[in-house]
C-alpha cells in the first residue's frame, strides 16, 4: 500500500532544507526535486570534505534545481537564504539520546534549541509563511506502553528530548507573535529508519553487525519497543505538513505499530539470511521503554497514513547497505 494525502495541496516552488546532508533532509531533499520544487540545501557538513554528505546528497548535487549552501545555523547570516521561499524545513539537529548527557550538552543547546531560535527569528523578518519542525516522540518520556496522542504532556527523559522540546515551544512562540507572519507544523517523529540512516542507530548496526561488521551493542533486554517509521513516509508526512492550509500545531508521524528490539533482529536475521552477533550492554539513562504513536490527528489535518510496513522497509535498508558498501559484504 502505498502512503495516502487526501488533503487539497499547494505547490512549493522554492524551499529551503536545513540539516539537508543529513538521513532524513537528503531523502526529503530529493523528493522535492523529483517535484520540481527548487531547494537550498543548507549543512554545516560540506560534500566537497564529508564523505557521508556527498554520498547523501549524490543524487541532488548535480541537479539544476539544487543549491548546496555549507553553513552553520548558529553563527551564519540567514535571511539571504529564506529569501521568497514558500516554506523552510528546518531539520538540522544534533541528535541522540546517549551523547546529550554530561559535558556534550552545551552543543546540543546551541545546535538544537539556540539555531533554531535564529531559524525562526530569520523566517519571520523575510516572511516566509511556514515552517517545518523535525521534532522528536522522546519528548513523551515514559508513557505507559499505549498510544500517545499530542494532547499527552510532555515528559522529556534526556538532556536531547528536552532541547527538541524547547525548540518546539519556541516555534509555538514564534508563531503565536501577533505581528509574526509564519505558521509552524511541528512534526514529533517516531524512531525513522531506512537507507541512508545514521550509522549509530538500531537497524543500521543490527544489519551491518549481519553482513560481517561488528557486533551489536544491545542495551537492555531487547524487549523495548518502538514504533519504527520509514524514511520515505516521514518525507510525505513534512512535504504535506508544508503544502496543507491548516494552522500552527503538533503532529505525530509515526507508524503506529510498535515493535520489540527482539522481534526487529529476527526480521533482520531472516532477511539477511545471516545471525546478528549481540554484545549484551546494560540499559541507559533517557532510554524509554516502549513507544507508539497515536496518529489520528495527522490522518485528519494532514490526510497521510504510513505505506511502509517493516519487513519491507529493513529490506530496503539491507539492499541499500549491499549496493553501498566499498567492500564485499555477505550476502
Amino acid at each position: 500500500m502505498q502512503h495516502t494525502l487526501t488533503h487539497p495541496r499547494t505547490t512549493l516552488t522554492r524551499v529551503v532544507v536545513t540539516g539537508a546532508a543529513g538521513f532524513i533532509g537528503s531523502h526529503l531533499v530529493d523528493a522535492l526535486l523529483a517535484d520540481g520544487t527548487t531547494v537550498i540545501g543548507v549543512d554545516r557538513r560540506d560534500p566537497r570534505t564529508d564523505a557521508n554528505a556527498a554520498a547523501n546528497l549524490a543524487g541532488a548535487l548535480d541537479h539544476p534545481g539544487f543549491t548546496f549552501v555549507a553553513a552553520d545555523l548558529r553563527t551564519s547570516p540567514l535571511q539571504a537564504l529564506f529569501l521568497q521561499a514558500d516554506a523552510v524545513f528546518h531539520l538540522a539537529a544534533l541528535p541522540g539520546v546517549r551523547g546529550s548527557w554530561g559535558e556534550r550538552f552545551a552543543e546540543y543547546t546551541a545546535s538544537n534549541v539556540f539555531a533554531t531560535e535564529r531559524v525562526l527569528a530569520a523566517c519571520e523578518d523575510v516572511r516566509v509563511p511556514r515552517l517545518v519542525y523535525a521534532s522528536s516522540s522522546s519528548v513523551y518520556g515514559t508513557t505507559g506502553g499505549g498510544a500517545t496522542a499530542e494532547e499527552r504532556t510532555p515528559n522529556p527523559e534526556s538532556p536531547y528530548a528536552v532541547s527538541k522540546l524547547a525548540g518546539e515551544q519556541l516555534c509555538l512562540a514564534h508563531a503565536g507573535k501577533p505581528t509574526s507572519t509564519v505558521t509552524a507544523v511541528a512534526l514529533r517523529l517516531f524512531t525513522v529508519y531506512g537507507p541512508r540512516q545514521r550509522h549509530d542507530m538500531l537497524i543500521g548496526r543490527a544489519l551491518t553487525a549481519a553482513l560481517g561488521g561488528p557486533a551489536l551493542d544491545l542495551y537492555g533486554d531487547g524487549r523495548q519497543s518502538r514504533d519504527f517509521t520509514y524514511v520515505g513516509d516521514v518525507v510525505s508526512a513534512a512535504v504535506a505538513a508544508a503544502t496543507t492550509a491548516i494552522g500552527t500545531t503538533v503532529l505525530n508521524i509515526g507508524a503506529g505499530v510498535s515493535t520489540s528490539v527482539l522481534e526487529v533482529l529476527d526480521a533482520v536475521e531472516e532477511l539477511s539470511g545471516h545471525p546478528v552477533p549481540i554484545n549484551q550492554r546494560p540499559a541507559q539513562a533517557g532510554d524509554v521503554e516502549t513507544t507508539l504513536a497515536d496518529r489520528s490527528r495527522a490522518a485528519d489535518l494532514l490526510g497521510w497514513t504510513p505505506g511502509t510496513d517493516l519487513r519491507r522497509g529493513i529490506s530496503r535498508q539491507l539492499d541499500h547497505l549491499i549496493a553501498d558498501s566499498p567492500q564485499p559484504v555477505r550476502a
